[in-house]
């Protein structure tokens, strides 16, 4: 019989989406029994430093170090598979997976391609501010010719405002003004919205934002499903 995959979940980027990305894995494989889920292993180190407050050149602190030694405490204790339900860590990612003996699965690759794939030629991203400065997101819409566009200043201000100061602290959204910058993103000519930030995946989770969205924290939970070589329950 062969082993089975351990899945590490490097979370805590922030908590919330860690634990919503579990909840996704266990909700979307096909499984009948406890022992037909994925093993695994999650850290949830909410002390890791900021990662936009340092891309962004706010702080002082990297996080990369924290994540490594964390991701490397994973592979110890048995995961041969990892995954980061963050984006904007991404930016940290070559350095990572260089590092690491085993698969490091990659967020913003995987979103890309499902865009790609379900016929889009031009998508709105939705980030942070650090995912969309250092166009870690466009890199990938460049690579497979998928044309993109990022909100105006005043339109990455109300995302900021709605993923630091509304969604982290558990307040209310602002739904109006989050619409208002995907209105923004559609009168562009985007075909679909890629919400590139985990932290609006969990707005996603507490509403029906309908078909126009891509949630890339789904997308890296479908993806880690199929490498562990479980199957997918729409």
């Amino acid at each position: 019989m062969e082993k089975p995959h351990v899945l590490g979940i490097l979370g805590g980027l922030g908590p919330m989406a860690g634990a919503y990305f579990y909840e996704l894995l266990i909700t979307h494989t096909k499984a009948d029994s406890d022992q037909e889920h994925i093993d695994t292993v999650l850290s949830g180190r909410a002390s890791t430093p900021d990662r936009t407050a340092f891309i962004c050149g706010r702080s002082d602190q990297n996080p990369l170090d924290q994540m490594l030694a964390d991701a490397k405490r994973l592979v110890a204790y048995g995961a041969d598979i990892l995954a980061m339900p963050c984006n904007t860590a991404h930016y940290f990612y070559d350095s990572l997976s260089r590092s690491l003996p085993v698969p490091l699965i990659n967020i913003v690759e995987v979103t890309v391609k499902r865009a790609r794939e379900q016929g889009c030629t031009k998508v709105g991203i939705m980030a942070t501010e650090g995912t969309v400065t250092t166009g870690t997101y466009q890199k990938y819409c460049d690579a497979v010719g998928l044309s993109w566009e990022v909100p105006s200043r005043e339109g990455q201000d109300r995302l900021n405002k709605i993923i630091y100061d509304e969604i982290k602290p558990g307040k209310e959204p602002d739904m109006e003004s989050f619409n208002q910058v995907a209105r923004e993103l559609t009168e562009r000519g985007c075909q679909r919205i890629i919400l590139g930030c985990t932290e609006l995946s969990l707005l996603r989770r507490q509403r029906d934002l309908g078909p126009l969205y891509i949630d890339s924290l789904e997308t890296l939970a479908f993806e880690a499903i199929k490498a562990c070589g479980k199957e997918i329950r729409y």
